[in-house]
């Protein structure tokens, strides 16, 4: 316990980690978090961010002793830390043979319960009277502080922001509420508001990636310079990372309420001809109904020829059950299941990234570096094209033998050019970066002439 010192009550806010509690309890009796730390024995080292220091989404698990011990200190009943900290009796499962003395465990809070982020200053300043850090966990549709207007960032990044001013975006701020609207009709629908929330955001988190290439697209870059601070500066690439999902998020809102409604699932089954299916069109109603809801009636095209994506993933399963086909191996017919490789990125991740390309020499860089976004995208784009016109093969071998013949030869004769091309740009990059043409002639099964000409043609008419 705390010698020579008369007990200061600190009261837990909701959801808060075990270890943000812990730091204010530390600063209410005027001293650092670790020598108040030093009261529970720990089994661990607190998790540290790769460049060093403590990440701020560290949690702890206390055994039982430890529980009590912190009750006490903090001057709160038991029962009421068990209902506002989720990490609370974590440590009976993982403590459980500790007895006696209160012993501690680190662990990552987003291993623990779920997405961790900061908590805002101004409202636990409200609360209890000091504007300290707090850190909580919190889902990605409640990050606006409504009240204060800003946008609470994750706290697993090793960056030192810990919100975003929104002040000058009512309609991120709007959103939130609109997101308690359409998270009711999800459950309603029979899926988890989390399911539909993580598909809408990979669907606009994929458009992002496209938008530096959207020359009309303008409402994006004018919510970045703001959250920015006015301007990005020479640090777009950072901005771009660290404000992505709160720019984004009226967009992921809209997407997923257009995503619930059954008019709009309705236009989906238009679009592949219904009973006589057909490829869907780049100017098909659901699309051109998408880029409307969103405001963007230009965006309709892009969506519908973004194949391989999160979003005409979403749409082949909506229609192959309504046709009752199953789907091909390793692919799932629920509309909300996403692909893991369609998850949209973490800002912690593509800071790490970002922080490792940056650290690459010569030709060593890694290939994010090295290679544009654009042919980054455009190699992607191939790649999950093929994947999509592969899959679309699945099950047509039945029927007149010249009619799945047809329709075999012409898809794989489609996806051999798609993947030559999806080569191409690849041994473009690949060299344009540093990698010996000899070493990717080989790669390639080709031989060096044969290959220097190719990359020749393919610069000349700017693949």
């Amino acid at each position: 316990m705390i010698p020579n010192l008369g007990l200061r009550r600190t009261a837990p806010l909701r959801r808060e980690t075990t270890s943000s509690l812990i730091c204010r309890t530390a600063s209410r009796y005027g001293m650092e978090a670790k020598v108040l730390r030093a009261c529970w024995k720990w089994r661990n080292y607190p998790p540290g961010h790769e460049g060093g220091g403590t990440r701020a989404d560290a949690e702890v698990l206390l055994n039982g002793a430890g529980r009590q011990l912190l009750a006490g200190i903090c001057g709160v009943e038991e029962d009421v830390l068990a209902r506002a900290l989720p990490s609370w009796e974590e440590g009976d499962t993982k403590l459980r043979a500790e007895d006696g003395d209160p012993v501690g465990l680190w662990r990552i809070g987003g291993a623990v319960a779920g997405p961790v982020a900061f908590g805002c200053r101004l409202c636990t300043a409200r609360r209890t009277g000091t504007a300290l850090r707090v850190v909580r966990y919190a889902p990605r549709w409640e990050r606006v502080c409504v009240r204060h207007g800003r946008w609470l960032l994750d706290a697993d990044a090793d960056q030192p922001l810990e919100h975003l001013d929104l002040r000058g975006l009512p309609e991120v701020v709007a959103a939130q509420p609109r997101w308690v609207s359409v998270s009711r009709r999800a459950v309603r629908a029979g899926a988890g508001p989390e399911r539909v929330f993580a598909l809408a955001q990979a669907v606009v988190a994929r458009w992002w990636e496209q938008a530096l290439q959207w020359e009309r697209e303008t409402i994006w870059p004018r919510r970045l310079h703001q959250v920015a601070g006015g301007d990005v500066g020479g640090d777009l690439e950072r901005w771009r990372i660290v404000g992505r999902d709160a720019v984004v998020f009226p967009e992921v809102v809209a997407v997923a309420d257009a995503l619930l409604d059954p008019a709009m699932a309705e236009l989906v089954w238009a679009d592949s001809g219904a009973g006589r299916p057909r490829a869907l069109p780049t100017d098909g109603l659901f699309c051109r109904r998408l880029g409307e809801r969103l405001g963007r009636g230009w965006l309709g095209p892009l969506a519908a020829t973004d194949h391989g994506g999160p979003l005409i993933a979403w749409m082949g399963s909506v229609i192959r059950l309504r046709r009752g086909a199953g789907g091909p191996p390793g692919y799932d017919n629920d509309p909300w299941w996403l692909r893991q490789e369609h998850q949209a990125a973490t800002m912690a991740g593509q800071l790490r990234v970002l922080g490792k390309e940056k650290k690459a020499p010569g030709s060593g860089a890694m290939w994010r570096a090295a290679v544009s976004a654009e042919q980054r995208r455009l190699i992607t784009s191939a790649i999950e094209s093929v994947e999509e016109q592969l899959l679309q093969l699945h099950g047509v071998q039945s029927g007149p033998t010249a009619e799945v013949a047809r329709r075999l030869l012409r898809g794989l004769g489609h996806s051999a050019g798609l993947i030559e091309n999806a080569c191409k740009r690849t041994a473009v990059a690949a060299v344009n970066g540093g990698v010996p043409l000899e070493e990717v002639a080989r790669w390639v099964d080709m031989p060096v002439e044969v290959l220097s000409q190719i990359l020749t043609a393919g610069r000349q008419d700017g693949s």
